[in-house]
């Protein structure tokens, strides 16, 4: 198991990875600020909202984009979010939230994954939806859960899976995101001692089963459907990629689960993340270790290890990290540190298996509470990292990138338009060098910038080179190294 360590000292030894996934989450259920402000307003606020977060090292964005069965999008099958807009109406002055947030995250050398919410329709007992949602139309496909009072689409019909394939593909096929992000909500989290009521469904379709086998298959079947959709689609390069609960199953209920007492993802939620690793139908994982290190029935340094140690290879595995609790709590002995951050990166940094970390929530990091934000961009993400590449969807490097020049003080290149293709040129590493020193491509001190732009102001002199990007972050042989007086 991993053990407790010193963390500070080790971090600062060790060093920053090149590589590493470092995603925030940034959710919109429950959030009022996106329907009082304008459109203006709303832009202005998610550009400084991108600047702090970049600043703070993170370079992915899980942007939620259908909270409830609404959209923070132009959806061909659903009204637009009542946490933006009233009754379902379009944003006025007209706005698409998902293509800003692409352009603004991609602007800034950072990916943008559309984060959806599968099956839950509302968010409060009482809650009036627009008349043109589905629900209105074919109210038979929805049921109640008396546990917490809200709507959710039946995961037993075979048709909700279908619409929601077709919501996924809605995004894919019409908006250049670099991924698509399920959470950890599948059929609810049990509520009041009350079952789910899906007696109809499982009366038509589940043929004598264990129920809660029945209903660990129907969300299978969703999962196995998207991802295969998504590689069937115009951007087959798409990631698909889940956020668990941070409990699989307890080792008392199953000898392969952890060393924890909790409700568990298999049990009580009905998904089975191990099954989707190990048949290549996630391209990752970001369990929500929300915990802290030695909490008494889920405890993170029992988690990280378990995780790390259970998710099939072929998926890459990043830990949720939770800003706040982690950022309350010292680390324990023998760090005598203020908090738990630097031990529970230095965990996943560690494990071989782990490519990094995402933060819960986005918004607590650019509030930089109790100091997460500077401790990242001071030190644990000080360094420009990349997004590890992903080698199952492709591991062929892209084309270098040609004729590099500097003038004016802007360092520029030819590079190829995107062609629709996973090798497409979409992002470029600025490297920069002391004059005389060994051209180390490996270490992420020597990388200046990530931008998808093809040029750079380049205000310090130095030796530079750039290396091109393609769509699952697959890194090309450098450029020609040019000297900046």
């Amino acid at each position: 198991m991993l053990i407790a360590i010193s963390c500070a000292a080790i971090s600062r030894a060790q060093g920053n990875p090149k590589r590493e996934f470092r995603g925030a989450w940034m959710h919109t259920v429950y959030q009022a600020q996106y329907a009082k402000h304008s459109t203006q307003e709303n832009m202005d606020y998610l550009r400084d909202q991108l600047d702090k977060l970049k600043a703070a090292g993170v370079n992915a964005v899980l942007f939620q984009v259908r909270p409830s069965a609404d959209a923070f999008y132009d959806s061909n099958y659903e009204p637009w979010s009542r946490f933006l807009t009233k009754g379902g109406a379009a944003p006025k002055p007209y706005w698409d939230p998902l293509q800003f947030m692409i352009e603004e995250t991609h602007a800034r050398g950072m990916e943008l994954h559309a984060w959806l919410n599968p099956y839950r329709v509302t968010t409060a007992k009482n809650e009036t939806l627009p008349k043109t949602h589905l629900y209105h139309k074919e109210p038979w496909r929805f049921v109640r859960y008396a546990g917490d009072g809200k709507i959710y689409f039946d995961p037993g019909l075979p048709e909700n899976r279908d619409f929601i394939v077709k919501v996924v593909l809605d995004i894919v096929d019409r908006y250049d995101v670099d991924g698509i992000h399920f959470d950890d909500y599948f059929y609810p989290y049990p509520a009041g001692g009350k079952d789910f009521p899906d007696s109809k469904s499982y009366a038509k379709y589940g043929k004598k089963m264990n129920r809660g086998d029945w209903r660990r298959q129907n969300v299978d079947l969703l999962i196995e459907k998207v991802h295969a959709a998504i590689k069937a689609s115009s951007q087959p390069w798409v990631r698909f990629g889940i956020s668990p609960f941070g409990i699989w199953r307890n080792k008392k209920n199953d000898e392969r689960g952890s060393d924890t007492n909790g409700l568990g993802n298999y049990d009580d939620l009905y998904a089975d993340v191990l099954l989707w690793a190990e048949k290549g139908w996630v391209d990752y994982l970001i369990p929500q270790l929300y915990w802290e290190l030695e909490h008494s029935k889920a405890s993170y340094l029992v988690l990280v290890d378990w995780w790390a140690k259970a998710v099939d290879p072929k998926c890459q595995l990043y830990i949720g990290q939770d800003v706040e609790r982690t950022m309350k709590l010292p680390d324990i002995a023998p760090s005598d540190g203020p908090n738990q951050l630097y031990h529970k990166v230095d965990l996943t940094r560690m494990a071989s298996e782990i490519q990094g970390n995402c933060w819960w929530p986005a918004y607590s990091l650019t509030a930089d509470y109790l100091g997460a934000a500077a401790e990242l961009s001071d030190d644990l993400q000080s360094t420009i990292a990349i997004v590890p590449s992903y080698s199952s969807i492709s591991s062929a490097p892209p084309k270098p990138v040609e004729r590099i020049k500097h003038q004016g003080g802007i360092l520029s290149w030819i590079a190829d338009a995107p062609a629709g293709k996973v090798s497409d040129q979409v992002r470029f590493v600025v490297y920069r060098f002391e004059s005389g020193d060994e051209k180390d491509y490996e270490n992420p001190e020597n990388i200046v910038a990530i931008t998808s732009e093809p040029q750079f102001v380049a205000k310090q002199p130095g030796i530079y080179s750039v290396t091109a990007l393609d769509r699952v972050n697959n890194e090309s042989k450098p450029s020609k190294e040019i000297k900046v007086k």
